[in-house]
């Protein structure tokens, strides 16, 4: 950012209902979302919670990977571990360079919303059965400042909305 501080940017894709997942599988298949999340968060920091970094079965490629979870026993190769979103940042922040992509689950979603500074959402056209939920996006909070818009879903920009 021009201050100077970290950028800590939610990465999503969100159904119009807000559901993100099912905690078991994936909702949608999207190709062209794939290729954007990978494209962006290349050479950047991704911060996952546990189960999501499970659910994708690998470490990511050209990535620096932070796990957060609360079992203290738990590693994974490849991978740096934190037991709580602060202590995720604080380690982000040793490549404040770099962009922090805060990229799920729900729980780490909402226990990262107050640092967050912008959002890169994809917003899916689709209102399918999940337990898990991302945070809802309001105009007070969010303004959207792009959108490029694709057949089942948009890639959307949000940032802060400025206080009145």
């Amino acid at each position: 950012m021009e201050d100077g501080r970290m950028r800590i940017v939610a990465i999503a894709a969100v159904a119009d209902n807000w559901v993100i997942g099912s905690g078991d599988d994936m909702l949608w298949h999207l190709p062209d979302d794939f290729k954007r999340f990978k494209q962006v968060t290349t050479g950047n920091t991704l911060v996952f919670g546990r189960r999501t970094h499970e659910q994708i079965g690998r470490t990511l490629p050209d990535r620096r990977i932070i796990v957060v979870t609360r079992d203290p026993e738990w590693s994974d190769e490849g991978v740096e571990v934190a037991h709580s979103i602060t202590e995720a940042l604080d380690l982000a922040a040793q490549t404040p360079e770099k962009v922090c992509y805060i990229g799920g689950g729900a729980e780490i979603y909402e226990a990262a919303w107050p640092y967050l500074t912008e959002l890169d959402i994809t917003h899916v056209r689709l209102s399918p059965e999940g337990g898990a939920r991302f945070p809802i996006i309001t105009p007070s909070e969010w303004t959207e400042v792009s959108r490029e818009p694709h057949d089942k879903f948009d890639f959307v920009q949000y940032r802060p909305t400025p206080a009145t």
